[in-house]
């Protein structure tokens, strides 16, 4: 009897991965050296469990991959979850990392004198634009959305839109760009996302959500 194909884990690039790693191995899964290569244009990599591979994407693509079966599991941001709402996709761990909010900014002049409780319409940049449509109908404010895939900072300065929705962790980027929270949409951590076609075909699926499971509360 042959052995079934490696099961597939997609971990988003950049700041959530160095949070994920130490996750990883107490969940006993060790990438090979490649996989902390900088330079290394590998997207696809092994792991010391010959049974398990990592691939490594952008975050929203993870949610992709996973909900359409070419990666059985995943980690992204419940920002992301949200944002695409695949049926395909069950989140059955907290991980408990990348910690942050989506929240809405603008100018800090513009704050100044502007209350959200009395807004009817709303202008956002955004690449968050079911996320951001969805929590200003709820309040009973339009909401336009110019959908953005990054540097949403310039779009007040350039006249795109003079407020964004964006993830806030520190608040930095959006100090240093003359801009200020005013307020939040969500909390976000990042999830242990699961196919569910996966789940039930798949036997090395539930051992390993439990095995994370375990690392979360051992790191707890």
């Amino acid at each position: 009897m042959s052995e079934p194909p490696p099961l597939i884990i997609a971990v988003p690039k950049g700041r959530i991965l160095a949070e994920a790693l130490p996750l990883l191995a107490r969940a006993g899964i060790v990438p090979e050296a490649a996989f902390s290569d900088e330079d290394s244009r590998l997207l696809r990599f092994e792991t010391d469990d010959p049974g398990i591979s990592l691939i490594r994407v952008r975050a929203f693509d993870v949610a992709t991959f996973v909900a359409h079966g070419a990666a059985q599991l995943g980690i992204v941001g419940s920002d992301v979850i949200a944002e695409f709402g695949y049926s395909e996709l069950y989140a059955p761990v907290d991980l408990g990392i990348g910690h942050c909010r989506l929240s809405v900014a603008e100018p800090v002049a513009m704050a100044a004198h502007d209350d959200p409780r009395g807004w009817s319409h709303v202008r956002v940049a955004t690449k968050y634009p079911h996320v951001t449509a969805a929590h200003f109908a709820a309040r009973g404010v339009q909401a336009e959305c110019v959908k953005l895939n990054g540097a949403m900072e310039l779009a007040p300065t350039l006249g795109l839109a003079p407020r964004i929705v964006d993830l806030v962790s520190s608040g930095r980027t959006l100090k240093e760009n003359g801009l200020v929270e005013v307020e939040e949409i969500m909390q976000v951590t990042s999830r242990l996302i699961v196919n569910r076609a996966a789940m039930k075909t798949r036997p090395q699926v539930v051992p390993l959500v439990e095995a994370f499971r375990r690392a979360v509360e051992a790191g707890a």
